[in-house]
């Protein structure tokens, strides 16, 4: 078994999106071949209703899958097929958008006005870019949830993970997304596939990704090439990018640490990307944007 390096840890920036939505962006809209599958990934933490309330009205999709995953507050939605509904907190969507739909989605915080959750975007591969577009609305009680001896803990959303398969079928990339937590001084060894790209998006707590043979020194508060602290107090996200292995090692610090686990295979295809659609050549790319432009951009109702 090899435990897999850390090749890099990004901190989420602060960007803002749809109609004036304050978020933090770990990746996306650049050379995304380390994360293949995978195309972007943000954070939508906030607890100033000012700073989400606008949300992502209509807007248009083509040629992949959009993750979303709520913790706190909801988000209400709206698609060009006729589906409608909510998610609260544990609940996520996994939308495939294939040949294009039209959607909105409009974050609403919880009594406090705290909004968290993440959307990943996934890539769909040269055979399936045209596909029937397809919802998965997932709720919280049906993510199995496993729990090991040590007191860490599961939700598996995507894939097979300890005995359990989460809820969420039939994606191209075969991904994995786990949603972990680990208690506070544990050391924990979670297997990931060679084959794979893998990354750990810390959101709460502190830890420490390294070689298990290493020792683990005293965390830092500036830290180490291979840890990643990250406090509720200051709000901080990291990516944790991995290299190649089959298994990823955490120790978690004083508070523990929870983190989204996500890996896929990579499709090794061109990307021609602009905004939400994204093809495999800047001829389908015009041509999208051009049926966009000229009423025939949905394909299926």
């Amino acid at each position: 078994m090899s435990i897999r390096p850390v090749k890099r840890i990004i901190e989420a920036t602060p960007t803002i999106e749809g109609a004036g939505v304050k978020l933090r962006r770990a990746f996306g809209f650049g050379d995304t071949g380390e994360y293949d599958p995978f195309l972007l990934f943000d954070d939508f933490r906030n607890d100033r209703p000012d700073d989400y309330r606008a949300g992502f009205p209509w807007h248009p999709h083509r040629g992949i899958e959009t993750i979303t995953y709520v913790l706190a507050g909801t988000v209400s939605h709206g698609d060009s097929l006729g589906n409608s509904g909510a998610l609260g907190a544990g609940d996520v969507q996994w939308m495939t958008a294939g040949s294009g739909i039209l959607h909105q989605e409009m974050p609403q915080g919880d009594p406090q006005g705290k909004m968290h959750g993440f959307q990943l975007w996934a890539n769909l591969p040269s055979a399936l870019k045209m596909t029937t577009p397809r919802y998965q609305d997932v709720s919280s009680r049906d993510i199995p949830e496993v729990i090991d001896d040590d007191g860490t803990r599961v939700r598996v959303v995507c894939g097979t993970f300890w005995g359990k398969t989460g809820p969420v079928d039939g994606v191209a990339a075969d991904p994995r997304y786990l949603d972990v937590s680990v208690p506070p001084g544990r050391r924990k060894t979670l297997p990931v596939e060679t084959s794979r790209h893998a990354f750990a998006y810390v959101f709460e707590g502190s830890g420490s990704f390294r070689d298990a043979s290493a020792p683990f020194g005293v965390l830092t508060e500036q830290g180490g090439p291979d840890e990643v602290l990250v406090r509720e107090q200051t709000g901080n996200r990291s990516l944790v990018l991995f290299d190649r292995g089959d298994e990823v090692t955490v120790l978690a610090g004083e508070e523990g640490i929870r983190f989204l686990l996500v890996s896929g295979k990579p499709i090794e295809e061109p990307v021609a990307w602009y905004g939400p659609i994204v093809m495999n050549t800047n001829d389908e790319l015009r041509t999208a944007w051009a049926e966009l432009q000229d009423g025939t951009f949905i394909k299926h109702r």
